[in-house]
């Protein structure tokens, strides 16, 4: 057994409830002032009254109405007015909000699951409203680089954890008013902290956590007197010779564990980026042995004398379905497609093996809603997407996609770990989740389509060429020397940098 050293190389309304208080409003009556009798002067005569005015006091003189005091008050009134009625409209109408529309790219998520929180949020808010539309994943990072740029793409998106290389140029910074640093830092997990932030900022919020996990037949098991999953590759070199069984012609009838080839093993890449990173290597330091000896490993399952895979097998997802494999290496929603094509199959999930002594390592593969930099509503579609992801919803979410499948996406939220801690298929990812890393040889993601390549699928068609050469004969070192050229010149194109 290769010793393999374990190395985390990689790239890495309030409603104001605006009271309006009644003041004393003043008294718009007229104001009439006392005149004063004015004092004759000496040198006016007074004219004598008639001899049959009584005498006594003179009556005073008659008042003489102000105009432009009167033009005054009713100026005042008018404005009174006026402001009255927009104070009411204001109170009657909870002060009327610019409509803010929003455009919502998803992938795997049907509408029926995304709409009732939607629902939810439009009904708090109802001056905003949410299209969410499920996209193909064919070419979809494409057409959200090249609509977005022309200005037809959409406010939110999902996007997987390795894409930030490519797709930066029309990604937003979370805002620090919508979620700090050091709430995001709270709340989600390290992986997520590592792979969303560039600089001193980051750019989405997770709505699950996911990566490789080891997903097992317990009927196979049994019936090699296995009793339980292997916890480390000293455990799987002992229980794979076991699970195996050939004909007398020496054919394969079932496979230990589905390993070795790269034309019928799924995400073949992703288990050559977790025995490389295990064994201290990393996709900068192909040409370096640590990187030949996980190479190694990976090939000695299919190579004669033990055969314990080949490529006249099916598919590695067919086989575990057909029950014709004990054990895949897989992100765990490949559990759901097993389960949906056979109901029947008695099956669990496990963390990926662990190397004996050494720190445990798993390979994390997930999504992540962004924001457009290119939106008109940048601040409300963050708004929604950190609606989305506090506990009650992201429960809530779970509890509907739970209604269509066996189970919904595992929590990004640290905090709500213990609620899935012992689910028989999300129990494993949560936990690896403290343990999870990222590198970009991630199979199906669809970065890549037939006019354009993607970062993933460049990377992952450099470690093709070097397991098919080693079926050739070249050895595990000059394969991977010949994969690193090409892999220098990906990571260029991209302005990656490994640290």
């Amino acid at each position: 057994m290769i010793n393999i050293r374990s190395c985390f190389g990689t790239m890495t309304l309030m409603d104001d409830n605006n009271q309006i208080k009644e003041e004393n409003q003043p008294d718009t009556r007229p104001v009439f002032e006392t005149v004063p009798v004015e004092e004759t002067p000496a040198d006016i005569a007074t004219p004598e009254l008639p001899a049959e005015a009584p005498t006594g006091d003179a009556p005073p003189p008659v008042y003489q109405e102000n105009k432009n005091q009167f033009i005054f008050i009713a100026v005042g009134g008018v404005v009174f007015f006026i402001v009255l009625i927009l104070i009411i409209r204001a109170i009657f109408s909870g002060g009327e909000k610019k409509q803010i529309n929003l455009t919502y790219w998803g992938l795997w998520e049907d509408n029926q699951v995304m709409q009732p929180l939607i629902d939810q949020y439009q009904q708090k808010n109802p001056n905003v409203k949410i299209t969410y539309q499920k996209m193909s994943p064919q070419s979809y990072r494409q057409k959200l680089v090249v609509r977005s740029k022309s200005g037809q793409g959409p406010d939110i998106f999902r996007f997987h954890n390795t894409w930030i290389p490519e797709i930066k140029e029309i990604m937003s910074q979370l805002p620090p008013e919508i979620m700090s640093t050091n709430e995001f830092e709270k709340t989600f997990y390290k992986v997520h902290q590592k792979d969303l932030k560039v600089g001193s900022h980051y750019y989405g919020l997770p709505l699950e956590v996911d990566g490789l996990v080891l997903i097992y037949n317990t009927n196979l098991l049994k019936k090699a007197g296995i009793t339980g999953p292997p916890a480390t590759w000293d455990d799987i070199t002992d229980m794979v010779p076991k699970l195996t069984v050939k004909n007398q012609q020496g054919q394969l009838i079932t496979s230990g564990i589905a390993m070795g080839t790269a034309g019928n093993v799924e995400h073949f890449s992703d288990i050559f980026g977790l025995l490389l990173l295990q064994n201290g290597g990393g996709l900068d330091k192909l040409d370096q042995q640590e990187a030949a000896g996980a190479l190694e490993i990976y090939r000695k399952f299919a190579e004669p004398p033990q055969g314990y895979w080949t490529d006249e097998m099916p598919n590695s997802i067919n086989a575990f379905i057909q029950e014709k494999v004990a054990m895949i290496i897989a992100p765990s929603w490949e559990a759901l497609a097993i389960k949906s094509a056979n109901p029947e199959i008695e099956m669990k999930v496990a963390p990926v093996p662990a190397v004996p002594g050494a720190s445990a390592v798993s390979i994390a593969s997930y999504w992540v809603e962004g924001v457009s930099r290119l939106s008109k509503n940048q601040i409300e579609a963050w708004k929604f997407l950190r609606y989305l992801t506090e506990k009650d919803n992201l429960t809530k979410l779970y509890e509907i996609e739970s209604r269509y499948r066996p189970f919904g996406e595992p929590y990004s939220r640290v905090d709500l770990a213990p609620l899935l801690a012992q689910n028989d298929y999300l129990g494993a990812v949560i936990k690896q989740a403290n343990d999870f890393v990222s590198i970009p040889i991630i199979s199906r993601t669809f970065d890549g389509d037939q006019d354009s390549s993607g970062l993933n699928d460049e990377l992952i068609t450099y470690i093709k060429n070097a397991i098919n050469s080693t079926i050739e004969g070249v050895s595990y070192s000059e394969a991977l020397k010949t994969a690193k050229e090409g892999v220098n010149q990906v990571f260029t194109k991209y302005n990656i940098t490994i640290q």
